[in-house]
């Protein structure tokens, strides 16, 4: 039935999406197919579902992440000086992308660090407990 065809094209799309999207030498998956960039949006890999948290794959993409886009605590999207959206050069952090970094830590079982970030990140919510995104 239709259900099971479903089945056949989502094994289908993660078998391409691990063989095409990450990359061995860097030990993370990436940003496009066949690219050395990261993206934030990767941290949705294990809240998805799409692997768990344990995996090596998703572990080496969340240190990745730690080193090329975290800027004093906080996630950036992807490095925009090496994309070619239009965004300029520079842009800051995007709250959002720090929130699922904070639920990977948790699934990794890095409580401490994710207490510490989620409490910064609810300091800068403004005087009616709002986050500018």
């Amino acid at each position: 039935g239709p259900v099971e065809r479903w089945r056949v094209v989502r094994d289908s799309i993660h078998a391409e999406v691990c063989a095409h999207g990450y990359n061995a030498a860097r030990g993370c998956f990436v940003q496009s197919y066949d690219s050395d960039e990261l993206d934030a949006a990767l941290l949705m890999l294990p809240l998805v579902g799409f692997l768990p948290a344990s995996d090596p794959r998703i572990q080496g993409t969340v240190k990745a992440i730690e080193e090329d886009l975290l800027v004093d605590g906080l996630v950036r999207r992807y490095r925009t000086e090496a994309a070619t959206d239009g965004l300029p050069e520079g842009e800051g952090v995007f709250l959002a992308c720090s929130f699922w970094y904070v639920d990977n830590l948790v699934m990794q079982g890095r409580h401490d660090e994710a207490r510490a970030l989620f409490t910064k990140l609810l300091a800068l919510r403004n005087d009616v407990g709002l986050l500018a995104e």
